[in-house]
């Protein structure tokens, strides 16, 4: 079977495509032959090399994506074989209390797949049983790839965290982005005013098409007085921040009195300013969000299969032209997801 493989840390021309035999399922396990995987900003920063974050080489990078099972380990009697299936993107012990309760994002040993171990771009795989979920009947397969780990780290984001509510505003920045076009989908099927920003009009219209309701062009430096402006001087109640330093400070000063950021990260770097005042006077609140919990998943399934969200599939490669797709999307013009069909 074909894998990609990091063999050293560098640019998108390091990925590598190596014949490795079909693994074998043991007990617990089901084998998975991938359908469709898709590429994360996330599989860029594991292929670049994370400071202070070794990884051991060579890695499988892929976090997330869409299989069909061929057999079952011993043990596993509640799936059949031919069933296709959702691949979970998160990893952990299943043993303790967070998981138990549903919140596996928040155990101590929690990973996402392709970055703390070997991820799914590959042809076929071997996973725990309970890492799979059944697709509900009509959902495309190579489609629905592109939904689970952004779907996912904004239900984190808006639901968990920012606990968003009907008839609140959120402005989403980046909302061309992979996260940001599941945030606006999130955030009005929950009732609320939906503002996000991009950097140009093809991100805009897209970020339009996605459901928001203002889109506001983050180019221009005065983009945080659009926001007011459109608030009637108010602000906004949720930030969905993702991008970091570049957008931080105008980001801050977008929320109104009682306003949550929450952020998943920091594409633009990792080290961001805050004005103690601004935040105590204001009494705003500053959220960090990783992922969020598989306990989500059969909601977001049930959303996906009625057509409340829609994933943002940019493209289908074959997993044999995955350093194209890593450079397509480190050029930063994907709108969208980019997804990978392998044995193609």
């Amino acid at each position: 079977m074909q894998v990609v493989q990091i063999p050293v840390h560098g640019g998108p021309e390091v990925l590598q495509l190596v014949d490795q035999p079909v693994p074998e399922p043991r007990a617990g396990e089901v084998l998975v032959r991938v359908l469709a995987v898709s590429v994360n900003h996330l599989d860029l920063f594991v292929r670049r090399g994370m400071p202070g974050f070794p990884i051991p080489l060579p890695h499988v990078p892929g976090s997330d994506g869409t299989g069909e099972v061929v057999a079952l380990g011993e043990g596993v009697t509640d799936l059949a074989v031919g069933a296709r299936v959702l691949i979970l993107p998160g990893v952990s012990s299943g043993t303790s209390a967070y998981d138990l309760r549903g919140d596996d994002h928040l155990s101590d040993d929690y990973g996402i797949r392709g970055e703390h171990c070997d991820g799914i771009d590959q042809e076929f795989v071997c996973l725990e049983r309970r890492y799979v979920l059944e697709l509900p009947a009509g959902l495309d397969p190579v489609v629905t790839a592109a939904a689970p780990l952004v779907f996912l780290t904004a239900w984190g984001m808006l639901v968990s965290r920012a606990a968003l509510q009907a008839g609140e505003t959120v402005l989403v920045v980046a909302g061309s982005s992979g996260v940001g076009s599941a945030a606006i989908q999130i955030a009005r099927d929950l009732g609320a005013r939906v503002l996000t920003t991009a950097g140009s009009a093809a991100k805009r219209e897209f970020a339009r098409e996605m459901g928001a309701h203002e889109v506001i062009d983050h180019a221009d430096p005065g983009w945080p007085k659009e926001v007011k402006r459109l608030t009637e001087g108010r602000g906004v109640d949720v930030v969905v921040e993702h991008v970091g330093p570049a957008t931080w400070s105008g980001s801050v000063r977008c929320l109104a009195r009682l306003g949550r950021l929450v952020t998943c990260g920091g594409t633009t770097g990792p080290e961001v300013s805050l004005l103690l005042p601004h935040l105590f006077m204001k009494n705003l609140s500053i959220l960090g969000s990783t992922m969020g919990p598989r306990s989500a998943f059969p909601a977001i399934l049930d959303k996906l299969a009625a057509g409340a969200y829609r994933p943002a599939l940019h493209d289908v490669l074959p997993l044999s032209r995955v350093v194209e797709a890593h450079r397509r999307l480190e050029a930063g013009d994907v709108l969208g997801k980019i997804v990978l069909t392998p044995g193609s």
